[in-house]
Order: C-alpha cells, then structure tokens, then sequence
C-alpha cells in the first residue's frame, strides 16, 4: 500500500511546475510577493510544495519555513500563530547578534499584543480595524479572564493597568507599522537573503483561519525578500473571503476574487491528470513496490531521460523497459498491464486526481492482503476490473452480486453479456443499453466465465455501506451539491444543476446512489426529491441507467400523479422513452389509479 499523503518524488511531472516557482523566488525585481499554487483537494498540492523545499534546501541563504494551518485549526489564532512560527523558525536556525536579539524580542511582544487585542476583539467587542475605538477595561478584563488559566499569585488589577497603557489605538497602529521595520532588520541582521514561507493545508480550515492567515501575509506584503506560497483550492479561499466581506452592490465585483487577486500576484494552477499522466503515476506507484530501492532509482532516472529527450511522444510500456533491463521489466510487468487497464477509466472518472487513484489502489491492495490472510488467491487484474464497476457503477454491481449463478460460481448473464447475446437478459438487462459498461465488459481480462464469488466476498463492506459511504467519500464541491439537492429547494436544485460539471463520475455515481437511497426509503416521495434526482441527473450522462433502475425499483403504489410528467420528460431528455414506458407499465400493475394520468401523457 502507499501513504495518503504528500511525497518529494515527481510521480506527477511536477518539474515544470516547481521551477516556474523556483523562478519567482529567485527574481528579486519579483519580491516581495505570493503565489498561490492552485489545485482540486488531492491534485498534488502538498507534494508540489515539498518538492520545492527540496529544492531550495542547499541554499544558506533562503530560509524556508513550513506551516500547517490545518494544524492550528480550534488551537490558536492562526495570524499570531503563523507569526510566531516564523520568529522560532528563525532564531532556531539562526545565529543571533545583539541587535537581532533587540528585533526578536520587539516582535514576540507585537504578536503577544495581537494576541491580547484578538481575544479582547471576541469577548469585549472592541473592534480595531477602523482606528477610531478604544480597547476597554472591559474587553482587557475578559482576555484576561480568558488567557490566564490560573490566576494564583497574579494581581489581575496590576496586569490591568500595564495592559491599558501599552493597547490604546495609536499605539496599536504604529505598532503594526514597527513590526514591518523590525523584521525587514531581523533579515539583514541575520543575513536571510530570502525568506520563503510555505502554507498548505489552508483550504481545510474554517474562513475565519483562512482570513486571519492573509492578513498575517498582508504584513510582509512590502518587506523585503520575503515570499509566500499558499496551497489551497482557490475556490475555498474566494469563498471565504466572501463570507467576510458581502458583494458590493450594484458593481458586479466578485470581491473574493478581487481580494484575492491582491494577496496572490502569482497564481500556480496545478492541470488535471491526462489518460496518459494517469497511467504513468499508476504504473511508477507499483514499480516503487515492485522493485529494490536501488533498482527503482536507475528506473526512474532512465525514464526521466526517456521523457526529456521525447515528451510528448513518451509512451512507458514493457518493451522499452526491456531495453534498459529485461529482469526489470519482468518484475513489473504485471504493474504495466494493471496500469493500462485502469488508466483511462481512472482519469475520466476520478477527473485525473492523484489521491483518489491512490485510495482506489490502496483498496485494491487492501483486499489482496485480506485475501491472502485466508489463503485465498485472488487475480489482481480481475480484481482490478470489478472494482471499477463498483466504484462507477454501485448500483450495477449490487445487481451482478446478486446475479444467478450455475453450480462453478459463474455468473450466467455475465458470460451471456461477454458474448453479446442479450436476449435471456434478466437480472443484468440494463446493461446492454449503457455504453460504460458496455466498454467495461470489453475490457480484458474477461471475467464471465470466472467463479467472482471470492472477489465479492471482500467487498461486502462497500455492499453493506454503500449509501451510508457516499457522503463521506464525497469531495467539498461534491457535498455542496449533495447538501443542495437534499435542501428541499428550488435555490438548492439549481445551484446544484450549476456545478453538475464540476462532479466527477465517480462522486456523480455515489450522490445518485445517495439521491435514489432517500426516494426508496422514504415514507412518502416528495415532488421536490424526484426534481431533485431528475433534473441534476439528467446533466450527468454516465448515470442515466443508474436512475432508470432506480425509478424502476419504486412500487407504483408510492408513486403520485404530479411525479408522472417529471419522468415522462425525463425519458425524453436521455432518449430513454422506451425504458419509461416500461416503467409506467410496472407501475400500473401495482397502482391501476396511475393508468388515467399515464395515458395522459403517452397521448392515448
């Protein structure tokens, strides 16, 4: 298995990306300044940066440090925290004279009085942004209560009076304005030609972490040799922004990106994975594990040279690694061929993201192991094949696990399907007509006549759980969708309907899964739960089959006359209207009071 985390290997053709980066810092005319490397959650944002540590590391003169916002989240304020973790970090690893001792010590005592202000701010209702309030008693007597545990041997009153004099407005403001002085000298003091801050993990935390980290940065917007590089989804930042400061009226300015746009002067985007990028990340992945250390390293350093000299024409496969060395190529082998078969699948469905092809061949990897334990051989490029449906299509895999099978295991419709023949198609007879299973099952191996049932034993999980997990695996874009679609309004369908392109097929299949659970189990179908399921799934093509079967398995007898139109329209939009007359006769069977409102519409 591999780590679900960021790594300083450049699985991913980062190089490009990282000198870009390099570049800036390097270009004093650039300076001071921030780039924000931009990327969906799990597209390498971590890994990019790590990456470009590494690569300034030999430098004496660049000073880099590391911070986590995540990791302060519901701690700290996240300004003074950044603050104060770029002062350790520098008199940690710095030689410090009198004078920059003299600096040190002024900024600690700037970012203990911000402190202070920021609790006085919260609980006393100071508010200090404007220049024209004063911090009361009041507010410096709540921080205090709140900043100090324990007052045992502490004479409040004292601390009182030594707070007042040193927070009035006018010696907060000069104060900020000091604390620009003093760190531009703690700099040349401490001979950092540059100082280069890395901040990841900033899209996970709450807009308030978010808004008090650009304003940490917004000191050291005109300080000296000083860069930032945030890595987040540019969309949460805006978001944030926006939550803060409202649209101003009547201009059409969209002020997160406005803000942002001031903060950022260099926007990294990190590009979505191709089929082909896919398939090499996957294909180096398992070499890593396929190989000694020693034998992994000259791979990878003969296929860096093999890219370099034809990029875009660089195809890796087992007969060029049997040219460099044909014991290599025989170890990964197996890897190429998994490789190839998962690629494409995996960079439409998972839009190209590296975390999600990780976590699904950690899965894979996963039930290998947990099949070995019982010592029980499993086929991994077989196993491979199945996961896929399961992962794009839960719903038809639920149908093939419970497909009739002769006394081999053999899944009779399966082989029947394999062979093209559909004509005694029960169980699976949905699959004939949805043009993603019809390319899964052309893909090799074929399975049909295997016995699958050790294969669906370990992943029984996945069966048991599969609506209950949907939520959990969905991504921030994908659960705002799905928490729209479920708000019960006609705001939330269309801001949903929206962002349909935004949704990968992967997270498109387990928000139908989500969509379809709720109208099944649910005591009586609402008008606005069938939009809900209809007009959103109706963007998305990959699922149509998905929510025929899903409509199809509802009893007629729950089904109200205002739902028939919706279908009816349905059906006509996917060119489905066969299917829908099928389910309107299911229906009928079950509810002959639906047979006046159907005829209707079919135009009898």
């Amino acid at each position: 298995m591999w780590r679900d985390s960021e790594t300083e290997l450049d699985y991913l053709d980062f190089d490009y990306l990282i000198e870009t980066v390099s570049n800036i810092i390097k270009n004093d005319d650039l300076l001071p300044s921030t780039i924000g490397v931009y990327g969906d959650w799990g597209s390498g944002k971590s890994s990019l940066i790590n990456m470009s540590i590494a690569s300034l590391k030999d430098n004496k003169d660049t000073e880099c440090i590391y911070f986590n916002g995540w990791l302060f989240e519901d701690y700290e304020d996240a300004k003074t925290a950044l603050l104060g973790n770029i002062l350790d970090t520098i008199e940690r690893n710095r030689t410090l004279g009198d004078n920059a001792k003299k600096c040190i010590a002024g900024l600690y005592k700037s970012i203990d009085k911000m402190k202070l202000v920021k609790n006085a701010i919260r609980l006393g209702g100071a508010f200090l942004t404007g220049g024209s309030s004063v911090v009361t008693e009041f507010a410096i007597s709540n921080a205090l209560d709140n900043m100090l545990p324990s007052k045992d041997g502490i004479i409040k009153e004292d601390l009182m009076e030594a707070i007042k004099s040193e927070l009035t407005d006018k010696e907060l403001r000069e104060d900020i304005n000091s604390f620009r002085d003093n760190f531009d000298k703690l700099l040349k003091e401490t001979q950092i030609d540059r100082l280069v801050v890395f901040i990841d993990e900033l899209d996970r935390c709450s807009p308030d972490t978010i808004l008090d980290t650009l304003e940490a940065i917004r000191l050291f917007l005109y300080v000296g040799r000083t860069v930032f590089i945030i890595g987040a989804d540019e969309r949460h930042i805006s978001y944030a922004v926006q939550t803060k400061f409202k649209e101003i009226e009547g201009t059409g300015i969209d002020i997160g990106k406005e803000y942002l746009e001031k903060i950022v002067q260099y926007p990294v985007r990190i590009p979505r994975l191709s089929t082909r990028e896919v398939e090499l990340y996957i294909s180096l992945l398992f070499m890593e594990k396929d190989l000694s250390k020693e034998e992994f390293k000259k791979t990878i350093e003969f296929i860096d040279d093999k890219k370099t000299k034809n990029f875009f024409d660089f195809q890796l496969d087992y007969g060029l690694i049997k040219g460099f060395d044909e014991d290599i190529a025989d170890k990964v082998k197996l890897s190429l061929e998994i490789s190839k078969q998962l690629s494409s699948v995996l960079a439409n469905g998972l839009n190209g993201n590296p975390r999600h092809c990780k976590r699904f061949l950690n899965s894979m990897e996963m039930r290998l192991n947990m099949a070995q334990y019982k010592t029980i051989e499993l086929d991994r490029k077989i196993l491979a094949k199945i996961m896929m449906l399961e992962y794009f299509k839960p719903r038809m895999f639920a149908e093939l696990v419970s497909a009739p099978v002769d006394l081999t295991g053999k899944i009779i419709e399966l082989s029947t399907l394999e062979n093209k023949e559909s004509e005694s198609l029960e169980k699976l007879a949905s699959w004939k007509d949805d043009e993603w299973v019809n390319s899964w099952l052309e893909m090799q191996p074929a399975i049909g006549e295997e016995d699958l049932r050790p294969y669906f034993y370990f992943a029984r999980t996945t069966l048991d759980n599969r609506y209950e997990m949907s939520k959990m695996k969905l991504s921030k874009i994908a659960n705002d969708v799905l928490r729209n679609l479920t708000a019960g309004t006609d705001s939330g369908i269309r801001s949903a309907c929206d962002k349909a392109k935004e949704v990968n097929e992967y997270e498109a299949a387990l928000i139908i899964e989500h969509l379809i659970s709720r109208i099944t189990s649910s005591s009586d179908i609402s008008d606005i739960q069938l939009r809900s399921l209809l007009e959103w799934g109706a963007l998305k093509k990959e699922v149509h089959t998905e929510i025929i079967n899903g409509l199809d398995a509802v009893s007629g007898t729950r089904i109200k006359p205002s739902h028939i139109p919706r279908v009816m329209n349905f059906g006509k939009e996917i060119n489905q209207t066969q299917k829908v007359d099928e389910i309107f006769d299911s229906w009928i069977k079950n509810n002959q009071a639906l047979k006046t409102f159907i005829d209707a519409e079919r135009g009898n």
